[in-house]
């Protein structure tokens, strides 16, 4: 679903992002491990469109991100880091902006936000000011946003953050269901424990660099962890 190949980001004489590689095939959680500045969220950013590349390819279910953008895109749900939401709206006001924004078609955007605030569990929230609600509620209305359209890949980035274990636990049971669907997921953090938890398989990166692609199923639990602390410290 997702191919990339040789991506480079460069600011100045720094490559924030230094010749990427990897895929993320249907159906497969994949995490991105690594300290803050290594360069996940540039790729991220570039995977969605939101900023170029210096140097290589990223297709989206075969289409080139650069070369047929709007096209891509249209198969790209993202969460950032900081959710863009606006907190003088009610939930289901925003999700109907969100809507407008990934051009829904009028006469099936209400069938579209009741799937995605029931998908997300907001539905009892869906009349109150985003402002008034918790973190974690937040989170889930940003994921929410990320899905209409229903988008094969998703991204989503530190999606549990400053949240209680429940939860966190909760936006767990919605990714694995996603997945059991066959939709690709990217998953960055910077919590080990979450990605071994959460993903088929790790990418970790260290200043700009993939330093590990490990198959959680070939590894085992010992092998990820000592593989993960070496090369994010």
């Amino acid at each position: 679903m997702i191919k990339v190949e040789h991506l480079v980001k460069r600011y100045g004489n720094r490559n924030v992002v230094d010749d990427l590689t990897f895929t993320v095939e249907k159906g497969q959680i994949v995490g991105f491990l690594g300290p803050n500045g290594a360069g996940k969220s540039t790729t991220m950013n570039m995977i969605t469109g939101y900023i170029s590349a210096t140097e290589g390819t990223i297709e989206i279910d075969g289409v080139d991100i650069f070369d047929e953008p709007e096209k891509a895109k249209k198969k790209i749900g993202y969460l950032p880091e900081m959710p863009p939401l606006y907190p003088d709206m009610l939930v289901r006001e925003y999700l109907s902006f969100v809507c407008d924004i990934k051009k829904v078609k009028r006469d099936k955007k209400d069938a579209m936000i009741s799937k995605v605030m029931r998908r997300a569990k907001i539905t009892d929230v869906s009349e109150r000011l985003i402002k008034n609600l918790s973190k974690g509620y937040k989170q889930r209305v940003g994921i929410a946003g990320a899905m209409v359209g229903d988008p094969e890949i998703l991204i989503f980035d530190e999606p549990t953050r400053g949240i209680d274990v429940g939860a966190k636990n909760e936006i767990y049971k919605l990714m694995n269901r996603l997945a059991a669907e066959g939709k690709s997921i990217i998953m960055i953090s910077s919590e080990m424990t979450e990605v071994l938890r959460m993903s088929d398989r790790i990418i970790v990166m260290c200043e700009g660099k993939i330093t590990g692609n490990i198959d959680i199923s070939e590894a085992t639990q010992e092998h990820i962890m000592n593989h993960a602390t070496r090369n994010i410290n």
